[in-house]
């Protein structure tokens, strides 16, 4: 029989020490505390709890399949919990992403973040988890199409005739809330035209073409569009799938080895580029940023996380090696060029997206003084 086994990644900003920078331990404990009880009662098989930025992230492993309720509702319940510690400590934007009051079954519109995947085991299911901080969902659209459609990335796309066939892409129209599937490599150029409009098309989904196996699972939570004004960065996070008949880890993380731009950074309102950092140094400083990303690498066997003899999840932090000091420096560089623009475009996003931030607040006063030219 099929082992079919669930990951779910759920993220929310609860709180955070000094401003918008990092979650602090208490914050996780109480995470730690949630999922310990629920591996405990068997609603869940294993999990880690990390943080990217200021983002408390829940990776957990289960058989309940995609959008379970309980498994949302531990979520939901961690999430509530940390917030009001954060409130207790007077942690700045304490529940920033919970957006409703009562749980409805599933954390989806509700303000978390969310991705998850089903899978059927293979002989060895190597899995990435992306987390990244200060920033869209739309920040996948480019190192997705580069692993999954850009020959120039991946040579299995060349070389391995299990990856010839190509792959489908769900792009999801956030402003019309509509999606459709895009076959690559023949609508590659059509693939291009929707995702590179980052600010409105987001890759949601990613199946091999040959057998509909499933690749990647992105969040695609637009926060503002929830709440109708800014309330925080989306911070997406992404589950990736690797090795046999996909792209292997190494060419996952090739895109990464240069910085790129993905809107968000201070505020919500700025491009900024982003910067691929192992967790130690994931937290947000400078301009509140620059927008930071992490990447878990991590084995899936028998419904759960793989572990070692002490049952502790055998995580590996693949952004902490020097193989990207490069586009660390890269990031500095162009944050420093953008900043230097200061609030002028193109370092500020678009007039139609800053529709969604502050600043039609601050422009209100100026209505009836516009007079025919």
């Amino acid at each position: 029989m099929v082992q079919k086994t669930t990951i779910s990644v759920i993220k929310c900003d609860v709180g955070s020490s000094a401003g918008h920078h990092i979650v602090p331990k208490p914050l996780l404990d109480i995470a730690e505390q949630h999922l310990k009880k629920a591996q405990k009662q068997g609603t869940i098989n294993s999990y880690y709890v990390f943080h990217a930025g200021d983002d408390l992230e829940l990776l957990m492993a289960h058989e309940k399949g995609e959008g379970n309720s309980k498994i949302h509702k531990v979520a939901w319940d961690t999430f509530q919990d940390a917030a009001k510690k954060a409130m207790s400590l007077k942690l700045y934007g304490a529940g920033q992403d919970l957006l409703k009051t009562a749980f409805s079954g599933n954390v989806r519109g509700m303000g978390p973040g969310v991705a998850e995947m089903e899978i059927e085991e293979r002989r060895a299911d190597p899995i990435i988890v992306f987390a990244a901080d200060k920033t869209s969902g739309s920040a996948f659209n480019y190192p997705l199409f580069r692993i999954f459609a850009d020959p120039m990335n991946t040579a299995g796309l060349v070389i391995d005739p299990t990856l010839a066939g190509g792959f489908k892409f769900e792009v999801l129209d956030v402003m019309k809330n509509r999606k459709v599937v895009i076959k690559c490599p023949e609508e590659m150029y059509e693939l291009i035209a929707l995702i590179g409009t980052t600010e409105r098309y987001l890759i949601s989904r990613i199946w091999r073409a040959e057998d509909n196996l499933i690749c990647a699972a992105n969040s695609t939570t637009k926060l503002s569009l929830i709440a109708g004004k800014y309330v925080g960065k989306d911070d997406p996070v992404s589950i990736v799938r690797a090795q046999h008949g996909l792209p292997a880890t190494g060419e996952i993380l090739a895109p990464f080895m240069h910085s790129y731009f993905v809107e968000g950074w201070m505020r919500g309102s700025h491009w900024g580029p982003l910067m691929p950092v192992g967790l130690e140094y994931s937290k947000c400083t400078i301009f509140d940023g620059p927008p930071r990303m992490v990447a878990l690498g991590l084995q899936i066997s028998d419904g759960n996380i793989a572990s070692d003899s002490h049952g502790t999840p055998l995580i590996n932090d693949l952004f902490d090696d020097p193989a990207f000091d490069m586009a660390r420096q890269e990031a500095m560089e162009y944050a420093a060029a953008l900043r230097r623009m200061g609030e002028f475009e193109p370092a500020r996003l678009g007039a139609e997206t800053m529709e969604y931030t502050t600043l039609p607040q601050v422009l209100k006063k100026l209505r009836r003084r516009f007079k025919p030219a």
